[in-house]
């Protein structure tokens, strides 16, 4: 089923990059965050998603806000892509895709590659924007705008 606009995130954790366990109680519920799903690193639309929120990253933490980027990729992979492009914030692996589950983000190109989907949850828990596109430009600026507008509320 998955989450939609309204509902509160179940805890959850996962390997980050360094390798350690993340918890999401350490940060949802405490701040707005972004939550990114993406295909794969190194690929073109996967690379300009991630250099766009790393490009807007000091205004999402000006706004109170933290970015996550989750994959399937492994811990290696995260960290070489996240060296490479210079990416600050946090990393999860979702390797067997419980996360994605957990979230409800569907597969595109009839399941053969994993979907791209961002939620915006605010801070008590709560999610205010689901947004699914192929289309990685389009990511940033509707997860911006939210934020924005969760920081006037």
């Amino acid at each position: 089923m998955g989450l939609e606009v309204g509902d509160k995130v179940p805890e959850f954790e996962a390997i980050n990059d360094h390798g350690e366990n993340f918890k999401s109680i350490d940060i949802i519920g405490k701040k707005p965050v972004v939550i990114y799903f993406y295909p794969k690193n190194f690929t073109p639309g996967c690379t300009k998603e991630a250099c766009d929120f790393r490009d807007n990253y000091e205004e999402f933490t000006s706004l109170g806000a933290e970015v996550i980027a989750i994959s399937s990729d492994t811990i290696a992979s995260h960290v070489k892509f996240k060296n490479r492009y210079r990416l600050p914030f946090i990393f999860l692996s979702d390797h067997k895709g419980k996360l994605r589950k957990l979230f409800g983000v569907k597969s595109e190109l009839f399941g053969m590659l994993p979907g791209r989907e961002t939620y915006v949850i605010n801070k008590q828990g709560v999610v205010q924007l689901k947004f699914n596109s192929i289309n990685a430009t389009r990511h940033l600026k509707k997860a911006m705008a939210k934020v924005k507008e969760l920081a006037v509320m």
